[in-house]
C-alpha cells in the first residue's frame, strides 16, 4: 500500500509540475516531427536518468538516522516547494535566467540524431535544477524506502503530462494562455508546500 501511495504522490506532483514547463513545450514542438511513441520513449529515458538521479540522491539524505537533520530536510523540501510556487508568479519561464540553457536545448533539437535520443538528451539537460527535478529530489527525501515506486511514478508522470501535451497541447495552448497554465502549476506547488509543513512531525 505504501509503495502505491509513494508512486501516486510522485506521479501527481511530477505530472502537475511538468505542465507548462520548458521541456514540455520542447516536446510539444517535436510532436509534428516524430511519432508520439518515439517521443514518449525519449521522455521516459530522459526522466529515468535525470529524475532517477535526483530520487536516489534524495533517498540517501532521507535515510540518515539523525532526527534533527531529517527535520531540517523536511523544512528545506517544503520551503523549496513554496519558493518555487511563489517565485513562479514573478519569474516567467521565458525570462533570460534560463536563456543559455534554452539556446543549448534548441541546438540539440536540431541535431540529425534519432528523435528518441534527442528527446532523452533534452529531458536530461532541461530537467537538471528545474522545478520537476527538485520535486523528484524532495520525494526521494520524503520516501527514501520507496525509490523504485518514486522513479516509476516520476517516469509515468512525465510521460502522461507530455502525452497530453502532444495530443491536446496545441488545442490547450490555443484555448488557455500560458500564464493561466503557469498560475495553476505555481498554485499547486504552494499547496504541496503548505500541506507538507502541516505534516512535519515536531
Amino acid at each position: 500500500m505504501n509503495f502505491l501511495y509513494a508512486f501516486l504522490v510522485c506521479f501527481f506532483i511530477v505530472f502537475c509540475s511538468e505542465i507548462g514547463d520548458k521541456t514540455q513545450l520542447l516536446v510539444l514542438s517535436f510532436s509534428s516531427k516524430s511519432k508520439t511513441s518515439s517521443i514518449l520513449l525519449g521522455v521516459s529515458l530522459g526522466t529515468f536518468f535525470s529524475h532517477g538521479l535526483a530520487i536516489l540522491f534524495g533517498s540517501k539524505l532521507g535515510t540518515l538516522d539523525d532526527g534533527n537533520f531529517k527535520h531540517i530536510l523536511d523544512i528545506i523540501t517544503y520551503s523549496s516547494f513554496l519558493l518555487i510556487g511563489i517565485t513562479g508568479f514573478f519569474i516567467g519561464e521565458n525570462e533570460n535566467e534560463n536563456g543559455s540553457k534554452n539556446k543549448f536545448l534548441n541546438k540539440i533539437s536540431k541535431l540529425k540524431l534519432n528523435y528518441v535520443l534527442i528527446v532523452a538528451i533534452c529531458i536530461v539537460i532541461g530537467e537538471i535544477g528545474d522545478k520537476t527535478f527538485l520535486s523528484s529530489l524532495g520525494m526521494g527525501i520524503q520516501y527514501p524506502n520507496y525509490k523504485l515506486a518514486l522513479i516509476l511514478g516520476s517516469i509515468c508522470g512525465m510521460a502522461c503530462s507530455n502525452f497530453f501535451a502532444i495530443i491536446f497541447g496545441k488545442f490547450l495552448y490555443k484555448k488557455f494562455d500560458n500564464k493561466v497554465i503557469s498560475f495553476v502549476s505555481n498554485l499547486l506547488f504552494i499547496i504541496f508546500g503548505l500541506i507538507g509543513f502541516l505534516t512535519i512531525k515536531r
